[in-house]
């Protein structure tokens, strides 16, 4: 084809205004720079989403499943109906309440989540996290005057205890005595610290076995609900496996998923990764329109060279094209360059970790990095896409020119 050889010897010849090339190489670095941008951005906004799901799936678990009415007496036999759930690898059952720990250093809010160490293993990765003690600590101690306790890590710190020592549950809803509500206080032993990596777990969660949980409350043989597990591949089916759970355990069950509970998060990630997309490719757009001035000027440059391929039998829309290939080859140099520099970019990062985030405001140590192959490809195709737009006006310019007028 006439048109490519014509089109790249434009590219390569030395034009009459420097001026011209210079706008063509800010043009080939500009789509570098945007899309290099572009795959670092959204790299990092699917770690951080990713990796923030991980540590929510690490201390909670994929599915939730509950009673209408606030609690379940049968938990056991409702946990074995749940594992015959095609999908369901793991399910335990769990007790919450809101009380309050204090030691000798102060006090503070936490959660108190209730587990039974068999079962729970299979389901949440407490034991992974474990940095002291283990689940085990917490079966010996079920029974014991003085029950164990699992502290998150920045409690444990807030409360100056270390494993072996003593803490205190304050519940406020005690009996009822002429005097006024009696608190309920119990002590505990810390068995375990736990660092799940988010501040917000490890600073206001505690675990303790489930009949010491049910003891301290005085509520009986019961399970506010039953955690799952369901199988890793099935991650994004977990709404369809809850429906299914529910079906199984008839009228009055409620089962949530992952997806669900964390909707609103989830969204939001998904919205603030779509605009920073947006606002990114504004760079690629700036490189598009020095694009369209440089090949404004060839055309100009270029006006009787153009006449004469006219009168020697070119038609417009081999004109068009000659002009087209032009932007076609800066688009697929400067996507190349910037696929190329943005994937080893992310792999630097990813490899070295030489960004730290503050602990105590991000759920990661360090800045996360994950490259999903359709974000690279939609980056490219988007980016080749704003780029051939860019050629078209300059390229209809150039068929229009009329060999009379440029040649008289």
């Amino acid at each position: 084809m006439f048109e490519w050889f014509i089109g790249l010897r434009y590219l390569r010849a030395k034009h009459r205004h420097g001026f011209i090339s210079l706008i063509s190489l800010i043009s080939v670095i500009g789509i570098t720079v945007g899309v290099i941008a572009l795959i670092v951005v959204l790299s990092v906004y699917t770690g951080f989403t990713e990796g923030l799901r991980d540590q929510i799936l690490g201390v909670n678990s994929h599915i939730i499943v509950q009673r209408s009415e606030g609690r379940i007496t049968d938990y056991e036999r409702v946990r074995r109906q749940i594992l015959e759930v095609p999908g369901v690898v793991g399910a335990t059952p769990y007790l919450y309440a809101q009380t309050l720990v204090s030691s000798a250093s102060g006090g503070s809010g936490v959660v108190l989540r209730g587990i039974d160490p068999v079962t729970a293993d299979s389901v949440i990765i407490l034991a992974d996290q474990l940095i002291a003690g283990s689940l085990g600590d917490l079966v010996d101690e079920a029974g014991a005057p003085v029950p164990g306790i699992i502290l998150g890590k920045q409690l444990a710190a807030d409360l100056r205890v270390s494993p072996g020592g003593k803490v205190r549950l304050i519940s406020p809803s005690g009996p009822l005595t002429p005097m006024g509500v009696i608190p309920k206080i119990k002590t505990c032993r810390v068995v375990g610290i736990f660092e799940s990596g988010m501040y917000e777990y490890d600073s206001s969660l505690a675990y303790m076995s489930l009949p010491a949980v049910q003891t301290f409350l005085e509520s009986g043989d019961i399970a506010h609900g039953i955690e799952v597990l369901v199988e890793k591949n099935q991650l994004s089916r977990a709404d369809r496996i809850a429906g299914a759970i529910a079906t199984e355990l008839g009228p009055g069950t409620i089962a949530r998923d992952w997806m669900a509970m964390n909707r609103n998060l989830f969204a939001a990630f998904k919205l603030e990764k779509i605009g920073m997309f947006i606002c990114v490719a504004l760079i690629i757009l700036v490189a598009a329109l020095n694009i369209i001035s440089a090949l404004i000027m060839v055309v100009m440059e270029k006006g009787r060279d153009i006449a004469i391929l006219k009168s020697m039998g070119a038609t417009s829309r081999s004109i068009m094209q000659i002009f087209f290939l032009q932007g076609l080859v800066i688009a697929c140099v400067g996507t190349i360059l910037g696929v190329l520099g943005g994937l080893g970019l992310c792999e630097l990062l990813s490899r070295y970790q030489f960004i730290e985030l503050p602990s105590n405001v991000y759920p990661m140590t360090t800045l996360p990095i994950k490259v999903l192959p359709l974000d690279v490809a939609i980056i490219a195709c988007s980016s080749i896409v704003i780029t051939l737009s860019a050629t078209l006006y300059p390229s209809w310019q150039a068929s229009r020119v009329k060999p009379a007028e440029v040649l008289s």
